[in-house]
């Protein structure tokens, strides 16, 4: 189901049949590096990902993670944008990543860009937060892209993992 477009993008609910998109986004290098490595290896357990994360989230949140495909490609699957609740932190946050191919073409700004339009607009959300390691120079440029400000470094998971927290009144 399409919930977003642009001139170059669509972006859609994703479901168990991306899991091979999925496996293949999870396991890059970027994603490994800067989001973490989630153990996920197989077909099975990239739908169980899926199911357990993204179909959860849109029946309890009305919203989750997306897959943005380019138009031009064939409708290629090159990236997973969206919003996420998270019981550590106050307010739903924005989180992207992209396939490293695909980094660089202004995808990521056009997408987040239409997942912040979504985020105020139809899920009537105040303020969006963002977090990310420090070293994630891509994304930090990216938010601060977007119009979000750096409020203060957290720790919000059991890892102990010292993240920096953005946000933005929408």
């Amino acid at each position: 189901m399409i919930i977003a477009e642009t001139s170059r993008l669509l972006i859609s609910k994703i479901s168990v049949d991306d899991a091979p998109f999925i496996l293949e986004l999870m396991n890059s290098p970027h994603w490994i590096k800067y989001i973490g490595d989630r153990n996920v290896t197989t077909l099975e357990q990239a739908a169980t990902y899926i199911t357990n994360n993204q179909l959860k989230s849109y029946e309890t949140y009305g919203f989750g993670f997306y897959k943005v495909q380019v138009k031009s490609e064939k409708l290629k699957s090159i990236g997973f944008f969206g919003l996420i609740k998270r019981d550590e932190l106050e307010h739903a946050d924005i989180g992207f990543s992209l396939l490293p191919e695909h980094e660089g073409k202004g995808y990521g700004f056009e997408a987040a860009t239409e997942i912040m339009k979504l985020a105020k607009n139809t899920f009537d959300i105040k303020i969006l937060y963002a977090i990310t390691i420090p070293e994630n120079k891509p994304s930090i440029h990216l938010l601060e892209k977007l119009g979000l400000s750096y409020q203060k470094r957290v720790k919000p998971f059991d890892d102990n993992e010292e993240l920096l927290l953005f946000a933005k009144d929408l």
